[in-house]
């Protein structure tokens, strides 16, 4: 099978895990947040709601027509405010990896 940009989804082998909104927050992330990624072969960005985390690190997406998706974390953006407070889009891997250097440094705010 070919999923394009998607990982394979992990409910098909039945890897899937849900977190829990602690441990979607520990990388970045909370349930029902707004992502984007773009469709195999499309060149316009889809709009979707962050669903879980899968044990394989995928992220389960329900897009606005509700169909589930299992993308990597690089091909998915979300939105995150920049210096001067404005909303942009940001990856999701670089968020996530933003989150993990906090926590090294014993950071309890952001």
């Amino acid at each position: 099978m070919d999923y394009g940009n998607a990982a394979t989804p992990a409910s098909h082998f039945g890897l899937l895990s849900s977190m829990s909104a602690a441990e979607l927050r520990s990388i970045g992330l909370r349930q029902g947040e707004r992502v984007r990624f773009r469709r195999q072969n499309r060149s316009r960005w889809t709009l979707g709601r962050i669903a879980s985390v899968g044990a394989d690190g995928s992220i389960l997406v329900h897009d606005a027509d509700g169909a589930a998706r299992s993308l990597r974390p690089e091909a998915l953006e979300v939105e995150r405010p920049n210096r001067r407070g404005r909303l942009t889009w940001r990856a999701v891997a670089e968020v996530a990896t933003t989150w993990e250097q906090l926590d090294l440094f014993g950071s309890d705010t952001v």
